[in-house]
Order: structure tokens, then C-alpha cells, then sequence
């Protein structure tokens, strides 16, 4: 069985914004930015090297906030990884177009977010 050389890297973020039009304009502008729009509450964007995602379904965060997103070969096994070292889960798996994903935080608080394409 082989390991995709992504695996439990940081691999997608996401951004809540206001507008998804407003912050394509701004990215595209200011750093070349391509994007694939996926309805009206999200867009996916590439920087050339890393992909990621803007999305209206929450509000933006004033500090700042993108969900760093990880991806894992088998998403179940990185639930449980997470869970044994101390993380909750604070939103469960879900599907998306491509894959499936869970979302936890860390003892800090912080929330990440971990994918699979099964």
C-alpha cells in the first residue's frame, strides 16, 4: 500500500469573506491568482503552487482566520488520530464536491480541517 506524498500536510485553506466576486478581483489583481468557481458561496483560487477556497457560508473573521486544511489517505484513521492526541471534533464528516472532510480544534482552540478524495 502506498502513501500519497501529501499525506498529513497542509494542502488547502480556506477564507470566509463578505464577497466572493470583491475577493477574487483583489487576489487576481494583486498576486495573479486563478480561480474555478463552485456556486455562488464558493470559489476555489490557486496560487500556482497551493489551492485554495473563499466562501461566504461564514462570516468573515476580523483577526484573520483561514481554516488550514490538511489531507489524509484514510480520513476515518485521521479522525481517530486526532481524537487520541487530545483534539475534539467540531464539526463531523461531511461530503463536498471531491471528497469528504471533518473539521476539530487543538488544545489551543485553533480549528483545522482534514480531507480525503474517498
Amino acid at each position: 500500500m502506498s502513501v500519497h506524498p501529501e499525506n498529513c500536510r497542509i494542502n488547502y485553506i480556506e477564507l470566509n469573506v463578505r464577497n466572493i466576486d470583491k475577493a477574487k478581483a483583489f487576489y487576481g489583481q494583486a498576486f495573479g491568482w486563478t480561480f474555478t468557481d463552485y456556486g455562488p458561496e464558493y470559489a476555489e483560487f490557486s496560487d500556482g503552487a497551493m489551492k485554495g477556497g473563499f466562501t461566504t457560508m461564514a462570516p468573515p473573521s476580523p483577526a484573520g482566520g483561514p481554516l488550514v486544511i490538511l489531507y489524509a489517505d484514510k480520513l476515518e484513521a485521521a479522525r481517530g488520530s486526532v481524537l487520541a492526541a487530545g483534539g475534539t471534533i467540531s464539526r463531523e464528516i461531511f461530503a463536498f464536491p471531491g471528497g469528504r472532510r471533518f473539521h476539530f480544534k487543538d488544545a489551543d482552540g485553533y480549528e483545522l480541517a482534514v480531507w480525503s478524495k474517498d
